[in-house]
């Protein structure tokens, strides 16, 4: 038996019906979606690499959109959070400053990565045929699997306690699931 009481009383400073926290759950779920399907998309058919003339140039447009809508998802994000009530309990400093170094801790498994993979290793360059000459193995990976994604959701998490968010929290759950399908079909 599963005791709810904690997620009923964070449902209860959620308003999910808004339409900040819609946009923000559909943009959460629509990047992993996104650069999945046009990834195997382009494994298929190499149509972008054909338009734009080459693998590699097909890949940093693809990476160009993939950041962009990030922006989007993090600015959806932000705005869903601050038009929510924040949650008392966790309006203060020691929330704050773990919210700070979970943030913290985040950036710097998804830096990391990113340098460890390169643009190209980060943004689907495999599915374009651009492949790395041996798998990555340094840290992060030496220390976690997706170490991005799990960065990210880090980041998120953080930037939910650092604003006092039960609507930041749910959303960084949503972020969670939405990697965690984007794992499994990925691998």
């Amino acid at each position: 038996q599963v005791d709810v009481t904690a997620m009923a009383q964070l449902f209860g400073y959620v308003d999910v019906t808004d339409s900040g926290f819609i946009a923000a759950v559909l943009s959460i779920a629509f990047n992993p979606l996104f650069w999945n399907v046009v990834a195997r998309w382009e494994h298929k058919t190499r149509a972008l690499s054909q338009v734009f003339g080459s693998p590699r140039a097909a890949c940093y447009c693809l990476g160009a959109v993939i950041l962009m809508l990030n922006y989007v998802r993090c600015h959806r994000f932000t705005e869903a959070m601050k038009s929510q009530p924040k949650l008392e309990g966790l309006d203060c400093h020691w929330a704050y400053y773990s919210g700070l170094a979970i943030l913290a801790v985040g950036t710097l498994f998804v830096i990391s990565s990113f340098l460890a993979l390169g643009f190209t290793g980060t943004f689907l360059g495999d599915y374009f045929g651009i492949l790395m000459e041996a798998k990555v193995t340094s840290f992060p990976f030496s220390v976690l699997d997706n170490p991005m994604y799990w960065g990210s959701t880090a980041v998120y998490l953080g930037w939910s306690l650092m604003h006092a968010s039960p609507a930041g929290l749910l959303l960084t759950a949503v972020v969670a699931i939405s990697y965690t399908i984007a794992v499994l079909y990925e691998g």
